[in-house]
């Protein structure tokens, strides 16, 4: 209710990403949260997704989240805002203190408990790795991934908050029809489905074909729902964590 029908009041603009975002203040009967909002007006065109569409994007992939109850994705609407229509995300304010749980890490000192991804080298030739923690939460977030055919899953896009929960944003590029997904959650591949996920799978399927879906509807189009089906299909077909695409790029860049 904060979220989609507080009065906003816009505090800055965050430089560093693509399309246009903002950071503000939403405030209903007294009470105030700070949010993130990402006015559709604001969104650059890309040439594989259509104009207008990742804010819905954002809002639908915050839907599959609570769907499966994981709660990878932090609260996010689709409301008006100053500079119109868009999407508004809960603000998470990660802590100083909780170390990152995605890196590049020198490649003799993997850290306990740290699964490997790819193996890289600095501008002098050092070797590092990209690897990330083996963590239950980011395990989930990996198979949401793989549903939601996020293509665009950076380090930096997965938030260690201070009270110590794991939350992934920026989902403006997900839900495509054709296989994108780019991540740098792959050190789960090949690992069985446990069996509460895979539960949570199996009741996502069936909500796809119900009131979810038709949430849905109003955000991405239906050939698009029809494409989550099928991959949360074929990810209880396999039973295991998908392995990378072999004739594509599966890592997003820059990965951190």
């Amino acid at each position: 209710m904060l979220l989609a029908l507080g009065e906003m009041e816009l505090e800055g603009r965050l430089v560093d990403a693509s399309n246009t975002t903002l950071r503000a203040t939403v405030t209903l009967d007294g009470v105030s949260a700070r949010c993130v909002y990402k006015p559709v007006r604001g969104e650059r065109p890309l040439w594989d997704f259509p104009d207008g569409t990742l804010a819905g994007r954002e809002v639908a992939a915050y839907a599959v989240s609570e769907a499966t109850g994981w709660d990878v994705v932090p609260p996010t609407v689709l409301r008006d805002g100053p500079l119109g229509p868009g999407a508004c995300q809960l603000w998470m304010d990660e802590s100083d203190e909780a170390g990152p749980v995605v890196g590049f890490v020198p490649v003799d000192d993997l850290p306990a408990g740290w699964l490997r991804v790819a193996s890289a080298e600095d501008e002098v030739g050092r070797a590092y790795l990209l690897a990330h923690a083996d963590h239950v939460v980011l395990a989930r977030m990996a198979l949401f991934d793989a549903v939601v055919n996020n293509a665009d899953r950076k380090g930096g896009h997965v938030l260690h908050t201070a009270a110590g929960r794991l939350y992934g944003v920026d989902h403006g590029v997900c839900f495509h029809t054709e296989d994108k997904l780019r991540t740098v959650l792959w050190g789960f591949l090949g690992r069985p489905v446990p069996a509460e996920e895979r539960e949570a799978l199996l009741a996502l399927g069936r909500e796809l074909g119900g009131e979810l879906g038709e949430r849905l509807a109003e955000l991405v189009s239906t050939e698009e729902i029809a494409a989550t089906v099928r991959r949360v299909r074929r990810l209880l077909r396999a039973g295991v964590f998908p392995d990378p695409p072999p004739r594509r790029h599966a890592i997003p860049w820059p990965p951190i």
